[in-house]
């Protein structure tokens, strides 16, 4: 076995992120994903960073596929797809509502080909209701999602990530959808359809806010980096100009934060005892350990807090997360070949199985790189090829 979901085929219709990164997933652990692309390829080949015109988003969230230009919208790309869908297991596609029955391969077309086959529909705001027809991102989930409101300083506006948080959120969703739809597809002997809309993953994330509002009609403010729901937590300045970050999550940490800061007697205040009333002294305590950090630089801090059992970290860039042990202990960070860009590094699989572990086959290969050898398993010969290559239903 090539990996726990080897043999798995997935047709990956989807563009940009959410779906793909729940398709990259799913080919970590060695799911065959065959990603269908527009002759003019995934927009996210183009979006973000670039060395030498390569895009190297696409790098990482291509790795371990087979790239296939197919033009859904014409007749001859939609025969085509039928014929593999015929074989898949997973569809996973982020058309507008409707799109795929303009096409003739709504589900029920699908099923009527193929009965165990599960598509999984990843839009912005799911197949129904009022806002289905609209264009959905994960900016707008962020926004919707009251996650931006809550987001940022007290005195500031309204804050959003800068990064596809949403879709990182529902990707990882998406592939548990599926996971879930082959499962029941083992007692049942039939696929399902998956209705995935960015707006509501992300929703889970926020806690306890909805009912909380629910119940008590409080609304969670905007609190910078401190929480609710204990302090100290915050980023402290140290006096190298290096950042770390406290958490306080635990009663104990507290109690060891503050007596290493030499505060003891903040912790025989009657209201440290709780972390809900430690949040309403926040600026009593952020001053104490914010003080004390002020007066040392990172490494110091870093060693005096782990001597005390303390939890602290310091906040890190991309080059930090490269160079870190931990991280390189873990295996966290792969390091591959790739054929455009040669010696590669980029994020590894999410976590380790002792006994069917994952692995990255390949990095996203450039558009259209196995069209001939895949479609070639579908029937589709040299002369069918030259003549979907002239017609512009392949590149």
């Amino acid at each position: 076995m090539d990996g726990p979901l080897s043999g798995i085929r997935v047709l990956d219709a989807a563009t940009l992120f959410a779906g793909p990164l729940a398709a990259t997933l799913l080919a970590d652990f060695g799911a065959e994903v065959v990603k269908i692309e527009h002759p003019g390829g995934d927009p996210v080949r183009s979006h973000g960073a670039q060395r030498e015109g390569v895009g190297l988003w696409w790098k990482m969230l291509g790795r371990g596929k087979k790239s296939v230009t197919l033009y859904l919208g014409a007749p001859d790309g939609q025969e085509i797809f039928r014929r593999m869908v015929a074989e898949a297991d997973v569809v996973i596609e982020n058309f507008r509502p409707g799109t795929l029955e303009r096409w003739g391969l709504g589900y029920d077309r699908l099923c009527e080909i193929n009965p165990r086959v599960v598509l999984a529909r990843v839009t912005g705001f799911g197949q129904i209701g009022p806002y289905a027809q609209r264009p959905g991102f994960g900016t707008l989930a962020e926004a919707m999602s009251g996650f931006a409101a809550v987001t940022g300083e007290p005195d500031g506006p309204p804050t959003l990530p800068p990064f596809g948080l949403a879709d990182g959120i529902t990707a990882l969703t998406t592939a548990f959808a599926i996971m879930t739809a082959l499962r029941a597809r083992d007692a049942t002997g039939r696929g399902q359809q998956i209705d995935m809309a960015i707006i509501e993953p992300i929703l889970t994330l926020l806690g306890p806010q909805l009912i909380a509002y629910d119940q008590l009609g409080e609304l969670q403010p905007r609190m910078g980096n401190r929480s609710s729901n204990n302090a100290p937590r915050n980023i402290y300045r140290t006096a190298d100009d290096g950042w770390v970050a406290v958490s306080t999550s635990a009663q104990t940490v507290a109690e060891r934060v503050l007596r290493l800061v030499g505060r003891p007697d903040l912790t025989e205040q009657p209201w440290f005892a709780s972390g809900a009333e430690r949040a309403r002294h926040a600026d009593e305590l952020d001053a104490a350990v914010g003080a004390w950090i002020a007066q040392r630089d990172t490494e110091t801090v870093l060693r005096e807090f782990e001597a005390a059992e303390a939890a602290v970290a310091p906040v890190y860039t991309a080059a930090d997360v490269l160079a870190d042990p931990q991280f390189r202990a873990l295996g966290t960070i792969a390091e591959l070949h790739d054929d455009e860009l040669g010696p590669i590094r980029m994020q590894n699989i999410l976590f380790r199985l002792s006994e069917t572990p994952g692995r990255i086959r390949w990095t996203g290969p450039p558009l259209g790189a196995h069209t001939a050898e895949v479609l070639s398993t579908y029937g589709v010969d040299a002369a069918e090829l030259d003549r979907l290559r002239t017609a512009g239903v392949i590149r």
